[in-house]
């Protein structure tokens, strides 16, 4: 068994040290004997999505995203939409999963119209949203509590045909309004969550490795890891933070 992975714009968009999902992954599958590609692919680089099975995408900074646009309108955003149509198991990070949407539109009222794989759209604002996050994921998307990290101005609206990835109990998500954090629509996940997301989060982390594996080979079930110190440091975080929770 191998998972083959697409990290997409590693060059830009690695805010937060989000590239440390790939690693986590990984290593996550090392310890099981699963061996994993990971295929790097740059401004400029053909993609062709049906080589493989996780897409991976960081966070970056609004000038950043403006700065990729060009290069996804060249066809990586009709490979990408067909892709997600197909199935495809895609984590997407803050930038990367406002890429995903159907338009950015600043502050200023500039409008960015991106890739379209997803019913959803960001709105900027000129108050940040920044600080450490309590979610819990829906039963659809595994139903692990999740602590994070999340700096962002944008506002993102789900439209009617994807769900939240979580709801929020300490943090802004989304929004800062609705209490939702994050996008799911068939196998993508999208979060504001930086940090990297998954090293703190291991369960979220096999999830989503399940759902890769097993649009590949068939129904797959991770053997269980000796997760104590992550499971301890993520439990720490939980109660510091819902303890002094507002």
């Amino acid at each position: 068994m191998k998972l083959r992975i697409c990290h997409l714009y590693p060059d830009v968009l690695n805010l937060y040290g989000d590239g440390g999902n790939i690693i986590c992954m990984q290593q996550r599958l090392k310890w099981r004997g699963i061996d994993s590609d990971v295929t790097r692919v740059m401004i400029g680089d053909r993609l062709k999505l049906s080589e493989y099975d996780l897409l991976f995408i960081g966070g970056g900074q609004d000038f950043e995203q403006e700065v990729l646009l060009p290069d996804l309108q060249s066809g990586k955003d009709t490979e990408i939409r067909a892709a997600v149509e197909d199935g495809l198991t895609a984590l997407t990070i803050c930038g990367g999963y406002q890429m995903l949407g159907q338009y950015y539109e600043t502050y200023d009222g500039v409008r960015c119209d991106f890739v379209g794989a997803l019913d959803l759209y960001t709105v900027g604002s000129r108050t940040r949203m920044i600080g450490n996050t309590v979610f819990h994921c829906t039963p659809e998307c595994g139903g692990s509590t999740v602590i994070g990290f999340e700096n962002h101005s944008g506002k993102t609206w789900l439209g009617s045909t994807v769900e939240p990835l979580a709801k929020v109990e300490v943090g802004f998500g989304n929004n800062g309004e609705d209490k939702t954090e994050g996008a799911h629509y068939k196998n993508v996940f999208g979060s504001y969550s930086h940090g990297p997301m998954l090293p703190k989060n291991p369960a979220f982390c096999d999830h989503l490795l399940e759902t890769a594996l097993t649009r590949r080979y068939g129904a797959v079930k991770l053997e269980p890891l000796d997760d104590r110190a992550e499971q301890t440091a993520h439990d720490n975080m939980f109660r510091r933070l819902t303890k002094h929770k507002t």
